[in-house]
């Protein structure tokens, strides 16, 4: 077993802030752009050490997993994705706009991507999961991730972009987990919905 001092042997001082001595935006697109930046990491000794990032600057998101409490059935997607280069499945996500917050950008995203929309606000429950980094090493995007449970809803027209070409459907939860997600963020918002599926499965064996 090591011993607790050689868990510490970085020449980093991790309790102060790090200098950022220049930033330049190197590329710039239509969703997101890339930042070179010179950063100094305070040492240990007082002095300074430089090094050199890139990060993507990018708008928060929202990834919502959709349960139809009556039918217990779930929303997929599948679309294209450059990153894995293949038709992913996945669950409905989406950029937020200016001045949105996270539910309002959820529920826009699900009526535009899926047209499915809570037929009231007493008909819609939200677990709101957590906010994580989507690849924290080089991207500042951050994603709010919800299990949304709608007890009804209504179908309302799509509005995707023109480069957009969205598949969705309702699915049991034995297809939503046998299709092979891979995105990180939508894993999140499945493993909360497992979690808190067998929390009642084992409430309701103990009655």
């Amino acid at each position: 077993m090591m011993q607790e001092d050689e868990l510490h042997g970085d020449v980093v001082d991790m309790d102060r802030p790090v200098t950022v001595l220049a930033r330049e935006t190197v590329y710039r697109g239509a969703v997101f752009a890339v930042e070179d930046m010179r950063i100094e990491l305070p040492a240990a000794d007082g002095g300074g050490i430089p090094v050199r990032r890139q990060v993507v600057r990018h708008a928060p998101c929202v990834v919502m997993l959709v349960h139809d409490t009556a039918a217990d059935r779930y929303l997929m997607e599948r679309e294209y994705r450059v990153g894995s280069d293949r038709y992913a499945y996945g669950i409905p996500a989406g950029l937020m706009d200016p001045g949105e917050d996270v539910l309002q950008a959820a529920l826009r995203e699900l009526r535009e991507e899926t047209g499915v929309a809570p037929a009231d606000e007493a008909a819609m429950r939200v677990d709101m999961v957590g906010d994580y980094y989507s690849s924290e090493g080089m991207s500042d995007e951050l994603a709010h991730i919800m299990v949304i449970h709608l007890d009804r809803w209504r179908a309302v027209p799509r509005h995707l972009d023109r480069d957009e070409h969205v598949w969705s459907a309702w699915v049991d939860w034995e297809e939503l987990n046998a299709v092979g997600v891979t995105a990180s963020n939508s894993i999140i918002a499945i493993q909360h919905e497992a979690m808190r599926r067998l929390r009642e499965g084992l409430a309701a064996g103990t009655r």
